[in-house]
């Protein structure tokens, strides 16, 4: 079996991120690491390949930095890794699922595809499904509990109301991975060191025929979120306060 696992490189979430300029961040002295939902699609896959036997290909968008998250998931089993080089920081989920659709077009059909339920970067939860429509796949998302058999995945994820949605599909599939999958391994000192030999193809995104500015999404601004100001407290009689609370909302806050 051949597993595919779309890995991301993002910021920490604990990263203090400044802006350069309104349409990128400084990001030569902050802290990347994996997208914590794709820990768990790695996790998975390898696991699967532990039972069933065949190998699991990471493969990731970014820069030449995004080497050191790949590392990482090698440690915890995967075999290889495929590197698709951009500088730009910001690709929409069209085009970043193209770019990863033709990096693995290149490296031949997987059996299945791992991402993780969403980037705790972007948030917008739409890779996964614009790969499945791109190979023509079956998708699940926010998957919680898999199992693989006789060449059918049987998914399980929860859905409103605490209500848990059981779907099978055939495979070749993706599934987003989300908490409670499994417990993703840290790797151990050895896996850590066998990593550092691993493959790791490197393929420039021009080389695939796209470049960054086809995507269907065009970032207009980024802006710093606004320190908020103390608390203002209200005096007066209760009438005086909702009247200075309306008066606040309507000319102030302009939210009425």
């Amino acid at each position: 079996m051949k597993i595919c696992v779309c890995v991301k490189h993002v910021p920490d979430t604990a990263a203090s991120i400044k802006l350069a300029g309104d349409k990128g961040f400084e990001d030569s002295e902050i802290k990347f690491v994996s997208n914590p939902y794709d820990e768990y699609g790695i996790e998975e896959a390898v696991s699967l390949v532990e039972k069933q036997g065949g190998e699991v290909v990471i493969v990731t968008l970014g820069k030449a930095s995004a080497v050191t998250t790949i590392r990482s998931a090698m440690a915890m089993g995967a075999h290889r890794a495929i590197l698709v080089k951009t500088d730009s920081q910001f690709l929409d989920s069209d085009l970043t699922a193209k770019a990863l659709k033709a990096a693995m077009d290149q490296d031949g059909l997987p059996d299945m595809i791992f991402t993780g339920k969403g980037s705790v970067d972007t948030e917008s939860f739409q890779t996964q499904y614009r790969l499945a429509k791109f190979f023509g796949m079956p998708v699940v998302n926010e998957v919680s509990n898999l199992i693989i058999d006789e060449g059918k995945a049987i998914a399980q994820r929860e859905i409103e109301g605490g209500e848990k949605q059981v779907i099978q599909m055939s495979l070749p599939c993706v599934i987003g991975a989300t908490k409670g999958l499994n417990e993703p391994r840290y790797p151990k000192f050895p896996d850590i060191m066998k990593a550092k030999k691993k493959e790791i193809k490197e393929i420039d995104l021009l080389d695939l025929g796209i470049e960054a500015s086809q995507g269907k999404v065009t970032l207009e601004k980024l802006e710093s979120v606004p320190e908020r100001s103390g608390a203002k407290m209200l005096e007066g009689s209760v009438d005086d306060q909702v009247t200075e609370l309306v008066r606040i909302l309507k000319d102030d806050e302009k939210v009425l």
